[in-house]
């Protein structure tokens, strides 16, 4: 029963795969690099440029997994506190003098029962997403500064066996963008052309729909935040990699971004719409447009302003889109 598709299934599949709103970002992306240009000579500059990838990297990760979640038509405010919480934790287990990869696989093992707790609250306790993952935001970002005790947690004499994730290149490129370029393949492919990727968007479009055809709707949603939890905690090692420090509040506000990278790439807000090659260049826009305001000096609190209109301005953009096509 499970393979049966609905027409709601086959409406959110061409959604996912359609490519022309992509190709559309693509020349707005071209767009803001010419003004970055124009008005900053120091944008082109080949280290300026490796951070902006960087960034593109760090962000676009969890957006991925937002993006998932967001297909689902959920959402997940607490990837910040995980990212927070794991960042800690992987601190704390360097400095116990256990293997790295034994460190790995524990912090990535502690963020994905976070989103795992996520899951079980929305699909099977029946929480909504919002109230759900926004307590895990305030109980998660408790937990990493109880860990913390509040201050920063040095890697100590561990630093250069950790530093390679976050600071290293291969082939020209930083590792993290390697890791992204990896997890954004591995996630086109899931979402585009196995069955679990059709029930994803299935879900999104019409959840009864997907039920009464034989998906396990509540099984479907407890996953997407079981992917959101791990890719929130495999960005906190690159973070702790990057930083050689736990920090306790790291990932503030990156809920926030991995939101708006989402919704900038065509996600839509009401499931069942989008995808991650939408994500990706919605993360280059939002780091280029972020790098644009750096140069030119803009306040850090006037780029909250635009970029959480850059939300709101997505989200009505799509209403209109879809009012328009129904008339």
């Amino acid at each position: 029963m499970a393979s049966i598709e609905t027409s709601d299934t086959k409406s959110g599949r061409r959604a996912g795969l359609r490519l022309p709103k992509a190709a559309g970002l693509v020349w707005v992306l071209v767009g803001l690099c010419v003004v970055a240009a124009f008005l900053s000579p120091a944008f082109l500059n080949p280290i300026n440029l490796t951070n902006v990838l960087r960034q593109v990297a760090l962000f676009g990760i969890v957006s991925v997994g937002m993006t998932f979640v967001i297909l689902t038509k959920g959402i997940d405010l607490s990837v910040g506190s995980i990212l927070g919480v794991c960042a800690v934790t992987a601190a704390l287990l360097i400095g116990l003098d256990l293997p790295i990869f034994i460190v790995f696989v524990l912090t990535l093992v502690a963020g994905t029962l976070m989103g795992a707790i996520n899951g079980i609250g929305v699909a099977f306790g029946r929480v909504p997403a919002f109230i759900m993952t926004l307590g895990m935001m305030v109980m998660g970002r408790g937990l990493a500064l109880t860990l913390a005790n509040g201050q920063p947690i040095s890697l100590g004499s561990r630093t250069k066996d950790f530093m390679w994730l976050g600071r290293g290149d291969f082939a020209g490129l930083p590792v993290p963008v390697w890791v992204f370029i990896a997890i954004s393949a591995i996630a086109i492919y899931v979402l585009r052309y196995t069955p679990y990727g059709r029930q994803i968007y299935a879900v999104g479009s019409n959840a009864e729909a997907a039920r009464l055809s034989g998906i396990n709707v509540r099984f479907v949603t407890f996953s997407v935040y079981v992917v959101s939890g791990f890719l929130a905690s495999l960005t906190a090692l690159i973070f702790v990699s990057r930083l050689t420090v736990g920090e306790p509040t790291a990932g503030e506000g990156i809920e926030l971004e991995a939101i708006a990278i989402a919704v900038i790439g065509g996600t839509s807000l009401f499931g069942g719409e989008g995808g991650v090659v939408g994500t990706i260049i919605g993360a280059a826009i939002l780091a280029v447009l972020a790098n644009i305001m750096n140069l030119v000096g803009v306040s850090p609190f006037t780029q909250q302003i635009v970029k959480g209109a850059i939300i709101v301005i997505a989200v009505l953009y799509e209403m209109w889109s879809k009012r328009r096509s129904k008339t």
